[in-house]
């Protein structure tokens, strides 16, 4: 979701989220949580740079142990700092932070809740984006979707923020590392926030690809076929340095 509601920041003492009258204290973070929000700042600011989100859109998660750090909502990422540090329990609950999570909240802890994912990256890149709407699956038009453990589907679309977007999301992710969000844009996870991030810049480069190639008047992009990218997937099995 694009959170366009503008930054907070000027009015820290009443924003919403801090606990009241009987509410617990949110704790203060551990060292790995600031090391790991650090790199998620940086990771929310390279898709910024790499224009796969505009604004305040799309959003970043990293899991340590049980807390998830979270981008906040509305905040531009490059006033981010590490006083803002914003985490919450598996289940959603605010263990860190007083800036509100984002809205897509639903999406991130349902990744977590059901694979071994320890990052996720959301965008609303403008080639995936594009192609969530004119397809069900990403055509097969390079190697590169076995990265993502097969053909890349596209979760139907429904309300930013709800269940029912995340219930959609995780069937497109079944077996899968990524997919689309139609009419919304794309979902990736991984073990780290380098690999989910790559994995979002190849699927918007995959997306980009399709489109360009289908684009060509009188001709029409082959397509490599199941067996094909079956046999990708078992030389990525040993794909990068040993050691």
């Amino acid at each position: 979701m694009a959170e366009q509601r503008g930054d907070d920041r000027g009015t820290r003492d009443v924003r919403e989220g801090e606990p009241g009258a009987g509410e617990p204290r949110r704790r203060s973070s551990r060292p790995e949580e600031a090391r790991a929000w650090e790199d998620l700042v940086a990771t929310a600011r390279r898709t910024v740079a790499d224009g796969l989100v505009v604004g305040t859109s799309g959003n970043v998660s990293v899991r340590v142990g049980e807390t998830v750090l979270v981008t906040p909502s509305g905040v531009p990422y490059d006033r981010l700092t590490p006083d803002d540090v914003t985490g919450v329990g598996l289940d959603g609950r605010q263990v860190l932070g007083t800036l509100v999570p984002t809205s897509e909240l639903p999406m991130h802890l349902a990744v977590y809740r059901t694979t071994g994912a320890l990052a996720v990256v959301h965008t609303h890149a403008v080639h995936a984006t594009a192609v969530s709407t004119l397809v069900s699956e990403l055509p097969l038009v390079h190697y590169m979707a076995a990265a993502l453990g097969g053909p890349v589907r596209v979760a139907p679309y429904a309300t930013y923020g709800t269940d029912e977007l995340a219930g959609n999301m995780l069937r497109a992710l079944a077996d899968r590392s990524g997919c689309l969000l139609q009419n919304h844009g794309t979902l990736t996870h991984g073990t780290t926030l380098a690999q989910a991030y790559d994995r979002t810049a190849q699927l918007e480069w995959m997306c980009r690809l399709w489109l360009t190639a289908a684009s060509v008047p009188g001709l029409t992009p082959s397509l490599l076929s199941r067996e094909q990218l079956t046999e990708v997937e078992e030389r990525l099995r040993g794909y990068g340095q040993r050691g």
